[in-house]
């Protein structure tokens, strides 16, 4: 956990193509399951484009405006231009102020405190982490087995689920939980 930011935030790390944003979606599913309110950022290295090229408020954001908001009776979305990246601390900040449990991250490398590595068989026989910078490994590779880390199936997400719950969930509530009302 990111100390001072109040969630967790748990970093889904593997090399391009291994299954993190499938080994996502089933942790958000699972998470969301139980009652916890998750949070999700994908990291990316090149500017990326979230508005739709021709909408007005792509045109807006071309036009200069530094702040664009879309807001349905559904969704509500907010693209900054900011000056520098943001930190894993920033960002977790949003999720909390958003009333989210949790944050969970696909792509931070390098900078996510705790990294769940994903290493799928069919795309590489060998971890991009050292064995002492993960809190778990998913992988179909019976060769990949670290000292002293937790090791969970592919299709597993439920039970990775249970794992995060219990190492950096336990003794909260969960926001969604219909005991406080939601």
């Amino acid at each position: 956990m990111n100390e001072g930011v109040g969630i967790p935030v748990v970093s889904v790390v593997g090399k391009s193509d291994s299954g993190k944003t499938t080994l996502m979606e089933g942790l958000i599913r699972a998470l969301t399951a139980r009652g916890w309110r998750v949070a999700t950022c994908k990291h990316h290295v090149h500017e990326i484009d979230i508005d739709q090229p021709g909408k007005d408020s792509w045109r807006h954001a071309r036009a200069g405006s530094r702040v664009t908001m879309i807001s349905s009776p559904t969704q509500f979305a907010v693209v900054r231009r900011v000056e520098s990246e943001r930190s894993l601390d920033e960002i977790a900040a949003e999720a909390a102020a958003g009333g989210c449990d949790i944050l969970l991250t696909e792509g931070f490398k390098r900078s996510g405190n705790v990294r769940i590595e994903i290493s799928r068989l069919a795309r590489s026989d060998e971890m991009i982490s050292e064995p002492g910078a993960i809190v778990a490994l998913v992988t179909d590779n019976p060769e990949l087995r670290p000292d002293g880390v937790p090791v969970f199936g592919l299709s597993d997400a439920s039970s990775l689920a249970g794992f995060i719950e219990e190492r950096f969930l336990s003794g909260s509530t969960p926001q969604g939980d219909a005991r406080n009302g939601d």
